[in-house]
């Protein structure tokens, strides 16, 4: 017998920005009572949970005492204190993603030794402590120029990223652990949402095509279906299925790829939670990824995953120049057209390139549903006072 629903049963969220929001949308549907644990009192989901706790998520002390009051624990942020729940873990908290999966990717470099470890196709790449054994190994010409320099840790929406094309590019780079990857020559990147239970049930969402921000290295269009023939489509689903399998995920993985002009796929990262490349999924198909992840952290039989319509999302960033309260400018515009969804995250304050919500538009037609998109890129404006 289930007693998730209108009891006592509580699910512990550590982080309350916009995924866990949108979470929280799914567990008031299910009347299910949630906690959740932020370091900001404006946090946009401290108005949706049922206790909201103000206090840091990477501090041993907090995540554990805020753990020790609630039956299944999950995040909607990687960067949190595995220490703390590993220990809930032994204590007898359900944690899920489990920490032993949260520890391996939250360090890229650990996650690219996963991927060669078990045979997942990914970029090649090599491992450095610190940036002068990096331009060390550059000089000795262990690395070819160009190649992508990725921030081992905290890396976010673009941040820690870089193509390096000359030495003296290093200058800029902060030290310490960090990868130098193979620079792929890809056709399109692409992502998959993976859907993993307790009980080892699986579910893959259909596949996505990302477009990014020249500038901000930052998702603008997400696509689904990705533009591509069913062959690939099979592939990229199939090696994301392998990569959740590998790391026995609970919950949801987003796997991110690389499409070579040749058709290979080489997996980019992932990331073990609800994904900007899934909330297409709220207008769009049959089960959302947020009502997904509570299926699958609760052991519950996982959701169709399959597309009502085509589906766009238009991530809805900060204006360059801009900085301090928020004002959507032209949002009325863009309600007056047809299949136009937009997200508001609850953030007050803007700056440039602040991920401050998104817009789904919703059609039959991939095509019509992109030019939609772009009309509404072009038309509301993320500013300040």
């Amino acid at each position: 017998m289930l007693h998730y629903f209108s009891s006592d049963f509580t699910i512990g969220i550590l982080g309350g920005g916009q995924l866990g929001k949108m979470l929280l949308t799914e567990t008031r549907k299910f009347d299910i009572a949630t906690k959740v644990l932020d370091p900001a009192a404006d946090a946009p989901s401290r108005i949706a949970c049922n206790t909201f706790v103000q206090g840091s998520l990477t501090d041993y002390d907090t995540v554990y005492n805020f753990g020790k009051n609630v039956d299944v624990l999950t995040i909607e942020i990687e960067n949190v204190n595995v220490a703390a729940l590993k220990q809930l873990q032994a204590e007898g908290v359900k944690v899920y993603p489990t920490p032993q999966t949260i520890e391996r990717i939250q360090s890229k470099a650990t996650q690219k030794q996963f991927y060669a470890a078990h045979n997942i196709p990914t970029a090649d790449f090599k491992v450095f402590n610190q940036l002068s054994e990096l331009k060390q190994a550059i000089e000795a010409k262990a690395v070819t120029l160009p190649f992508v320099w990725k921030s081992a840790r905290f890396g976010y929406d673009g941040n820690g990223v870089k193509i390096v094309r000359q030495l003296s590019d290093l200058t800029s780079l902060p030290d310490g652990e960090c990868i130098a990857e193979a620079l792929v020559p890809f056709a399109k990147e692409l992502a998959v949402i993976v859907a993993r239970s307790a009980s080892g049930e699986v579910r893959t969402y259909p596949v996505v095509e990302m477009e990014f921000h020249p500038e901000a290295n930052q998702v603008e269009y997400v696509l689904c279906p990705a533009r591509i023939n069913d062959a690939i489509a099979q592939k990229a689903r199939s090696v994301a299925m392998q990569v959740a399998n590998a790391f026995q995920v609970v919950g949801l993985l987003a796997v991110e790829l690389f499409l070579t002009a040749d058709g290979d796929i080489l997996v980019n990262e992932v990331a073990p939670r609800p994904h900007n490349s899934g909330h297409y999924s709220i207008e769009a198909a049959y089960t959302n990824q947020f009502e997904q992840h509570l299926r699958a952290i609760l052991n519950l039989p996982l959701g169709c995953t399959d597309s009502k319509v085509a589906g766009v999302m238009v991530n809805l960033v900060g204006a360059e120049g801009y900085q301090g309260d928020v004002v959507y400018e032209n949002i009325e515009q863009i309600l007056a057209m047809d299949c136009v969804t937009p997200h508001i995250y609850g953030k007050r304050q803007t700056r440039p390139f602040r991920k401050m919500g998104h817009v789904t538009i919703v059609s039959s037609d991939i095509e019509r549903a992109r030019a939609i998109a772009e009309k509404v890129k072009n038309t509301i404006l993320v500013v300040s006072r």
